[in-house]
């Protein structure tokens, strides 16, 4: 309806250009009426779940059977993923199957990246998501084998990440996971901190605090629902932001700031 009006008005007073102006404004305020004053499409937003979800936990049935093996240690670690995550009935039994269909031999894993690009691919937090948890389960066990650390290398290039991105990612991820349950090694805190924020003892106050801001506010609860992660799986963001708290904290102390 604003659509229409705007066209009108607009080029009313101002001509073409004010009838182009008038389309745009009337349909930014179509949507906000019809969505809400954050313009966020249930129906779009719930697909963007669905594709989320599935990705995940494809990818993570390929990850287990990347040595060629899904052994019983992984399947406990999918398991306790999900428990973790506090994951709904239905949603649990979907992530079974989808995990069984990425373990397949034969499942290429292409067209599950290509899906998830063509419809969550356009928001970069909602990527860096997806391979953070991919690298966090590769890293259950304690070790990363080759053939999951290719997988991942593949994945990540498939999101758009080239390889120094991937690495970098990678450390961080790395770093961040030491200081899981609020707990740190003293003796090496404060060089995995700068690791964990993806910065260095040469970076300065100003650039620890926007590598800390953009982390947080990348892992932020609403900002995730929004772009698309499952409202149960956002414990495991949950978790990471606390996470990278520890380290800034390590930080912010050992500089005073």
């Amino acid at each position: 309806m604003f659509k229409l009006i705007g066209v009108i008005a607009g080029y009313y007073f101002f001509g073409f250009f004010g009838a182009l102006l008038g389309l745009i404004v009337g349909a930014f305020i179509d949507r906000m009426r019809a969505y809400g004053s954050g313009g966020m499409n249930p129906l779009r937003n719930a697909i963007r779940q669905a594709v989320f979800l599935e990705t995940v936990f494809i990818s993570m049935g390929k990850l287990a059977k990347a040595d060629l093996h899904v052994s019983q240690d992984e399947i406990a670690h999918v398991e306790q993923f999900m428990q973790k995550l506090g994951m709904t009935a239905p949603h649990r039994a979907q992530a079974i199957a989808l995990f069984k269909r990425g373990a397949e031999p034969a499942f290429d894993i292409g067209p599950t990246i290509k899906r998830f690009m063509a419809i969550c691919g356009h928001t970069k937090d909602l990527k860096q998501v997806l391979l953070v948890y991919l690298i966090v389960t590769a890293l259950a066990d304690g070790h990363l084998h080759p053939s999951e650390e290719a997988l991942l290398a593949d994945i990540a290039s498939r999101l758009g990440y080239d390889q120094a991105m991937f690495k970098q990612l990678m450390d961080m991820v790395l770093n961040q996971s030491r200081f899981s349950g609020g707990q740190a090694n003293t003796a090496t805190a404060l060089d995995d901190a700068y690791k964990a924020l993806g910065v260095t003892k040469d970076s300065t106050d100003q650039e620890i605090k926007r590598a800390y801001r953009k982390l947080m506010s990348q892992y932020h609860p609403d900002k995730l629902i929004g772009q698309g992660v499952p409202e149960d799986m956002i414990a495991m963001a949950t978790e990471q932001a606390k996470e990278i708290q520890l380290a800034y904290d390590i930080i912010k102390k050992s500089r005073n700031i």
